[in-house]
C-alpha cells in the first residue's frame, strides 16, 4: 500500500550530488507483499489495440518507498518477459525470495527508496496476479486459455497507467525497464508524453532482431507442439504442457547468456553420471538448461508465455511510425539508453540506434554501453555500474549543483581555468554545443552557467559519463575515432575538442567531422613546438616531460603530438578556415615575451584555435617559428 509518514517534497529534493556510502551496502526495502486491485472499467470494458475486449481487470503490484505530498517522486518499473511485480525486498521473511531487481531498488541503491516511490506491476497477460490467460473469463466461468485476447506492449502500458490512476498517481518522475521492460518504457514516453519526465531504456530496442524473432518462434512452437497443450485448454487436465514450456525457456535462456560466459561457466564439462541417468553424455550446460526449464515450469503459465512473446515480437516502432525519428517526434521525456557489450539478444547497436534517433529528433538523451560479459542477463546480475548510472540520471540528483570550478578535488589549475575562460568567451549565448572528450563535464557546466548553452558531451570513459549525467547534461559514451555519423550536418553551433586532439588515432578525420557537424569549432591542444620541448629534444635527446605533457613516451595517451605550425598547415590542406588562434604561454616571462613579439609557435605552451568549414584560411603572423 502507499506508505504513510510522507517526506516533504523539499526533503525529497535535497539529496545532493554525491552518492552516499549507503548506496554500496546490501540494505533492502524489507519484507513486502504483492497486492492486487480490481480496476474499474467502463461498461463496454477495456478495448485492446487489436480489437479484443476485457470485461474485468485485476492488477498485481508492489510499491517501495514513500509517496511525496506532491506525488511527483514516482518511478514506474517495467519487468521483462517472465518477471512479475516482486522487484525488491523479500516475501515472508528477510532473505526469503528476494525481488528480481533487489540490488537496484532500495535505500541508497540505483532507484533510491529514501527518495523515490517505486511501483512495479505484473503485466497484462501475466500469471502472477494480473489478468491473463489463466484468469477466469467472466463470460464462460472458465480460464481464458488460448482465447485470451492478443495483447500488445501498448495494452500492457495502458493497464499500468490505469493502475497508477487507481493509486492516485498522474505523473511519473521516471519509467525504467530492461528487455521487454525497456520496450514498455519507450511506449510510455511515446504514448503519454505529458506524463513521463524521464525514461530509462535498458538492453532493449525499437523491435526484435530477426534472430531474436526466430528464437521466439521456435520457443512457441515447442509449447504448441507439446501433446499436453490441448489447444491451450489444459487447466483442468491432469498434466500441463511442461515439456513445451521447459524447452521454450531453454531456447530463450541460451540468448540471455553470452558465448564467453557460457564457455567460462560450463565449457564442455560433464556432470557425474548417476544410476538413474540413462543419457550417454550429460554436459554441465545441459544440466543448467534443464534446471532453468524446470524453474520456469514451476512458476509460469504456458499461455502467458505465448501471449507475451507475441506482444514482444509485434513491437516495432519503425513499422508503426515509419521511422524512429517520427516515433519520437512528440516525446518530452529526457532519455537514458543503456546497452550491454555482450548482449546478443538486444545487441548494443540497437541501443545506439535508439539514442541516435532520439538525438536526431532533437530530444535530450544520454547513452552508454556497459562492459557486461554476462550477456543480456547482465542488467539483472551485473548491477554496480548500471546502478550508479541510473542513480545519476534520476531527477533531483543534481539539485544542489556545485558551481563549476568550485570542487577542490577536481578544480583545474590556473592554466586550465584560463583555457576554459577563453573557450567560454568564444561561445555565444544560448547556443548548442558539442563537447568532444568532455571529461567530467566541467566545461559543459561552465558554459551552461555562464552562457546558457545546451550541450552534448562525448567521452569514452564510463566514470566520466556518469559524472556528466550527474551534472544534468546529455552525454554519449563513444570513441571519437569512430566518427560522428549520428550527428547531422551543421547540427551544433559549436564543436569543442579540449586537450584531446593529440589523443585520437585519426586527428584529420576528427577535424573533418567537427567541421561537418558544427558551424564553428574550437580546438585546444598542447603545443609541441614550445621552446622547452625543442630544447630538451635538442640538448638532452629525450622526449620532454612537463605539466602539460606529464607522461613517459612509453606510457602516454598522446599519440599525435603536434605544433601550432603543423596544425595550421593541416587546416590549409583540408580547406578548413582558421578564424583565430590564441596562444597560451607557460608560466615564465620568456614564454610571454616570445608570444608578445610574434614567435607564437616558440612561446605557446598551449593553443586554442577557432576553425570553420569553408575556404582556406591563414593563421596569424608568427606561426612559422
Amino acid at each position: 500500500m502507499i506508505g504513510s509518514g510522507i517526506l516533504s517534497h523539499h526533503a525529497v529534493c535535497q539529496r545532493g550530488k554525491a552518492l552516499s556510502k549507503e548506496k554500496d551496502n546490501s540494505k533492502s526495502v524489507g519484507v513486502v507483499q504483492t497486492q492486487t486491485v480490481r480496476i474499474k472499467l467502463p461498461a463496454e470494458g477495456l478495448e485492446l489495440k487489436k480489437e479484443g475486449v476485457l470485461r474485468e481487470l485485476t492488477v498485481a503490484y508492489e510499491t517501495y518507498g514513500t509517496l511525496s505530498p506532491a506525488r511527483d517522486n514516482v518511478v514506474n518499473i517495467c519487468h521483462a518477459l517472465t518477471g512479475d511485480a516482486h522487484v525488491a525486498g523479500c516475501h515472508g521473511s528477510l532473505g526469503e525470495k528476494p525481488g528480481w531487481w533487489d540490488e537496484m531498488v532500495g535505500p541508497g541503491k540505483g532507484i533510491d527508496t529514501n527518495y523515490y516511490f517505486a511501483v512495479c506491476s505484473n503485466i497484462l497477460g501475466g500469471c502472477s496476479g494480473t489478468t491473463g490467460p489463466s484468469s477466469i473469463n467472466p463470460a464462460t466461468g472458465k480460464p481464458y486459455g488460448a482465447e485470451f485476447p492478443e495483447i500488445t506492449v501498448s495494452d500492457i502500458v495502458l493497464v499500468q497507467r490505469l493502475l497508477l490512476e487507481a493509486l492516485g498517481i498522474d505523473r511519473l518522475a521516471a519509467v525504467v525497464g530492461g528487455s521487454l521492460g525497456g520496450m514498455q518504457a519507450l511506449e510510455w514516453a511515446i504514448r503519454y508524453p505529458d506524463k513521463v519526465d524521464r525514461c530509462i531504456c535498458v538492453a532493449a530496442g525499437a523491435s526484435l532482431s530477426t534472430q531474436a524473432l526466430a528464437f521466439d518462434i521456435v520457443a512457441r512452437d515447442a509449447i504448441l507442439s507439446d501433446p499436453n497443450w490441448f489447444a491451450g485448454s489444459y487447466y483442468n487436465e491432469a498434466v500441463k504442457p511442461a515439456w513445451g514450456l521447459s524447452h521454450a525457456r531453454k531456447i530463450g535462456h541460451i540468448t540471455y547468456l553470452s558465448p564467453e560466459i557460457m564457455q567460462k561457466k560450463f565449457g564442455r564439462e560433464k556432470v557425474a553420471q548417476s544410476d538413474s541417468d540413462t543419457k550417454e553424455h550429460r554436459f554441465e550446460v545441459e544440466s543448467y538448461l534443464d534446471y532453468q526449464g524446470k524453474k520456469l515450469v514451476d512458476r509460469f503459465d504456458a499461455n502467458s508465455y505465448v501471449r507475451i512473446t507475441e506482444a514482444m515480437d509485434a513491437f516495432d516502432l519503425v513499422e508503426e511510425y515509419g521511422c524512429l525519428e517520427k516515433a519520437f517526434e512528440n516525446v518530452k521525456s529526457k532519455f537514458l539508453v543503456i546497452g550491454l557489450s555482450s548482449d546478443w539478444l538486444f545487441p548494443p547497436e540497437q541501443s545506439v540506434n535508439l539514442a541516435n534517433a532520439l538525438h536526431r529528433a532533437g530530444k535530450h538523451v544520454s547513452c552508454c554501453i556497459l562492459e557486461a560479459p554476462h550477456g543480456h542477463d547482465a542488467f539483472l546480475v551485473e548491477i554496480k555500474n548500471m546502478s550508479e548510472t541510473v542513480h545519476a540520471f534520476l531527477p533531483w540528483v543534481q539539485t544542489e549543483q556545485k558551481s563549476p570550478l568550485s570542487d577542490s578535488n577536481d578544480a583545474p589549475d590556473a592554466q586550465e581555468q584560463e583555457r576554459y575562460r577563453l573557450v567560454v568567451e568564444s561561445v555565444r549565448n544560448g547556443t548548442r554545443v558539442l563537447d568532444l572528450g568532455c571529461g567530467n563535464g566541467e566545461l559543459l557546466s561552465l558554459l551552461r552557467q555562464k552562457k546558457g548553452t545546451v550541450g552534448l558531451g562525448v567521452d569514452i570513459d564510463l566514470k566520466n559519463v556518469i559524472e556528466v549525467i550527474d551534472r544534468g547534461h546529455d552525454v554519449f559514451q563513444a570513441d571519437l575515432d569512430d566518427g560522428l555519423a549520428i550527428i547531422p550536418d551543421g547540427f551544433f553551433d559549436y564543436a569543442i575538442l579540449s586537450s584531446a586532439l593529440q589523443e585520437v588515432k585519426r586527428p584529420r578525420d576528427v577535424l573533418r567531422e567537427m567541421a561537418r557537424v558544427a558551424n564553428e569549432c574550437i580546438i585546444t591542444f598542447p603545443n609541441f613546438g614550445n621552446w622547452r620541448n625543442r630544447l630538451i629534444l635538442g640538448i638532452v635527446g629525450r622526449m620532454p616531460k612537463s605539466s602539460i605533457l606529464p607522461h613517459e613516451w612509453y606510457d602516454t595517451p598522446n599519440i599525435h603530438l603536434t605544433t601550432l605550425k603543423d596544425f595550421i598547415m593541416l587546416c590549409q590542406k583540408e580547406g578548413i578556415k582558421v578564424l583565430d588562434t590564441v596562444c597560451i604561454p607557460g608560466d615564465s616571462i620568456f614564454d610571454r615575451i616570445l608570444v608578445a613579439v610574434g614567435l607564437r609557435n616558440l612561446g605557446a605552451e598551449k593553443v586554442m584555435v577557432r576553425i570553420a568549414r569553408g575556404s582556406i584560411g591563414a593563421g596569424k603572423k608568427g606561426e612559422g617559428r
